[in-house]
């Protein structure tokens, strides 16, 4: 099956398009506003403010102050940066099901991983038992970028308290925080820091439809953050280095054009993909959904869809041929040729876990490839049924 008409992208939890209205607000920090922020003349002076606009233009999104924000060159970065605050020797604790960035840095480190429901979520009581005296962080992202799954972060943030509490009539003084990558999150759910309850949160621009290799860990008063990198002092000497002048002024763009559309763009989103999702199911009723079955509780723009006895990493090639790119899961596990440790943790048998594939829908897909892109998936999968002759 050969790509005849135009490619069909899927697979926005990987990457998203630079938006025209972002690629604008960057352009003049390429050529007439390239000057170094740290340098004294008027000119840089005026990018320094920029950035510094910038700054307080997110904070202001995310419900916080601008001097809590600190720039970095994406998630990754932002959640080394929230375990670097705690002390070497502390206790973490963190899900099953949370992106690479954040289970390795337990490694190395005492730590408890919270195992979770076949739906993704996490118990909050599950984390609460989780966490001892020597705790000092626990990080739960916001949502999961491979099934879809939300966690409840306003309950854990209450176990969070209620330990902060006991230990301050107890008289101990070892501080506990709550952190969470929102990065997947971001477009889709709201991301105000007083609302959600948490202490450090990170995001990345490359998620929201802003440039790649950059983001941002925001952490609230009290918290002292130790710098991974060293040098010039930028970033309150939190995050040493010239500025990306031009990334930065992108991702505050991207994220006042997510803030405003977010409402009406979940809903758009929610009703594609339970459209795409519809049509599968009823092509193959043995197809298996993750994340929970409440729509609320996933990510509106996300079907992740399980086809047992087919090879999922075949599936994507033969559907990209065909002008359809989608994802066998998180772009990290993909790129180890495994099966992602998701799919482990929900408790997925590997012939299943082997046929998933999923599907992240954005701001520029619509209804018609919606419906063009189902007909070519049950076209695939019958054939990859055919070939592997069925479901037995």
């Amino acid at each position: 099956m050969e790509n005849t008409t135009r490619t069909i992208y899927l697979d926005y939890g990987a990457a998203t398009p630079l938006d025209f209205r972002v690629r604008e607000a960057m352009e003049p920090y390429g050529d007439d506003l390239f000057f170094n922020p740290s340098a004294a003349y008027d000119e840089a002076r005026r990018v320094r403010s920029d950035i510094e606009g910038a700054r307080a233009s997110i904070a202001h999104l995310m419900g916080a102050r601008a001097g809590n924000v600190v720039f970095t060159a994406g998630a990754t970065e932002a959640n080394n940066l929230a375990f670097a605050a705690i002390s070497p020797d502390a206790h973490a604790v963190s899900d099953a099901i949370e992106h690479e960035s954040v289970l390795a840095c337990l490694d190395g480190r005492p730590h408890t991983v919270v195992g979770v429901a076949s739906d993704g979520r996490v118990d909050p009581r599950g984390i609460a038992s989780a966490i001892t005296p020597q705790t000092e962080l626990v990080s739960v992202s916001l949502a999961n970028g491979e099934i879809g799954t939300v966690q409840p972060i306003r309950e854990i943030a209450q176990a969070v308290a209620a330990e902060r509490e006991r230990r301050l009539a107890a008289g101990e003084m070892r501080q506990i925080r709550l952190h969470t990558d929102a990065s997947q999150a971001a477009t889709a759910l709201s991301v105000n820091v007083s609302s959600l309850g948490v202490d450090m949160m990170t995001i990345s621009a490359a998620k929201m439809y802003g440039p790649k290799q950059v983001g941002l860990l925001w952490a609230a008063d009290g918290i002292a953050l130790r710098p991974l990198v060293a040098g010039g002092g930028q970033e309150r000497g939190i995050r040493s280095g010239t500025e990306n002048v031009a990334g930065i002024i992108g991702f505050a763009r991207a994220f006042e054009i997510a803030a405003a559309e977010r409402t009406a763009e979940a809903k758009r989103l929610a009703k594609l993909r339970d459209r795409l999702s519809r049509t599968l199911v009823s092509a193959f009723p043995e197809a298996v959904v993750s994340g929970p079955r409440n729509p609320k509780l996933r990510l509106p723009g996300l079907l992740h869809i399980s086809f047992p006895g087919i090879e999922a990493r075949r599936l994507v090639l033969m559907l990209g041929r065909a002008g359809v790119l989608a994802a066998t899961g998180s772009a990290c596990a993909a790129s180890k040729m495994r099966i992602s440790h998701v799919l482990t943790a929900i408790g997925m048998d590997e012939r299943t876990a082997a046929g998933s594939l999923r599907m992240t829908l954005g701001r520029f897909t619509t209804e018609d490839d919606i419906d063009r892109a189902a007909s070519i998936i049950i076209e695939t999968v019958r054939s990859e049924y055919g070939r592997v002759g069925g479901l037995s």
